[in-house]
């Protein structure tokens, strides 16, 4: 009798611990068997998500982001890079010219070579594109532009790094989402993948979360999304975004929604009446954030504010 009230006294303590392990109070036994949890998976990829550079002549910002650049790589044992989209300030507007466009590509251009020793896996955002060039042959109109200067295979593709497989995708499309021949084209990809393949996808644009219910610019097909990545939630586990320039991290149906603010914060500006500090989109700083990808198929993912 004593035996067994002493095995239900231990069962209970290590629950108590366990429960402890997340408030902060960490006895020594529950942090052992904490410790050997942590042991068990092996860390493979340590990725910067960089998003909304906005990159331009002015605020200084082509030496801003690259001392970020440069704060990046030097703190990090860094594995490549992933860029969520609008590199350049914009092309989108009707009144930019063909001149503004070229020059801020180049000041991009310059910018990068500080990461030139790594591969930048890029999406294409909204204001990275020229519509209006004289006509739709003008080899600087559309997307096909923007794959060259980003150096990308295409508008959305995919590749794989250790055990993890990465799908970029193209959301500038009608009312933000996947045009037909891309769904149909990540439908296969994901059936293709072979069962519990840890999956990362990055878009521009959020496709859940809760930047979107606050400002808008979401997936508008982000239901047939999620029915998509709920059949394969053995492998999809990550989402990146940006656009919004906020930080939010959603978890839903076991997939990881982080939209990851903007390197350019209040697009290097020092902000407005509704920012919460210098540089600041409301309630958001400038940053970029980090992830940390494991051989288990689980992530991290920390947003970093940044001062430049």
């Amino acid at each position: 009798m004593k035996t067994e009230i002493k095995r239900r006294y231990l069962l209970k303590a290590i629950g108590l611990s366990a429960g402890a392990a997340f408030s902060g109070t960490l006895p020594a036994l529950a942090s052992e068997a904490f410790i050997e949890k942590a042991k068990d998976k092996k860390l493979v990829l340590t990725v910067p998500h960089i998003t909304d550079v906005h990159i331009r002549a002015g605020e200084n910002a082509p030496e801003r982001f690259k001392a970020c650049l440069k704060q990046i790589i030097s703190k990090y044992k860094v594995d490549f890079f992933l860029n969520g989209g609008d590199s350049i300030n914009d092309a989108s507007y009707d009144n930019v010219l063909r001149n503004q466009v070229t020059e801020q590509w180049a000041i991009w251009d310059e910018c990068i070579q500080t990461i030139d020793k790594y591969e930048i896996h890029s999406c294409i955002g909204n204001h990275d594109t020229w519509w209006k060039a004289p006509t739709k042959d003008d080899e600087m109109y559309g997307k096909n532009y923007v794959v060259k200067r980003l150096k990308i295979p295409n508008r959305y593709y995919s590749f794989s790094k250790k055990n993890w497989h990465f799908i970029i995708l193209d959301g500038n499309n009608s009312k933000i989402s996947l045009d037909d021949e891309q769904y149909n084209w990540l439908d296969q990809e994901l059936k293709n993948l072979t069962a519990g393949t840890p999956t990362l996808l990055m878009s521009h644009y959020p496709i859940l979360g809760t930047t979107q219910v606050l400002v808008g610019g979401g997936h508008s097909d982000c239901k047939k999304l999620k029915d998509l990545f709920y059949k394969h939630r053995d492998k999809v586990k990550i989402c990146l975004s940006g656009h919004n320039h906020l930080s939010d991290q959603t978890v839903y149906n076991g997939v990881r929604y982080c939209c990851n603010g903007a390197m350019s914060g209040f697009w290097w500006g020092k902000g407005d009446a509704e920012s919460a500090g210098p540089g600041y989109y409301l309630e958001t700083p400038p940053g970029y954030a980090i992830l940390k990808m494991y051989d288990d198929g689980t992530v991290e993912n920390e947003y970093f504010p940044h001062t430049f």
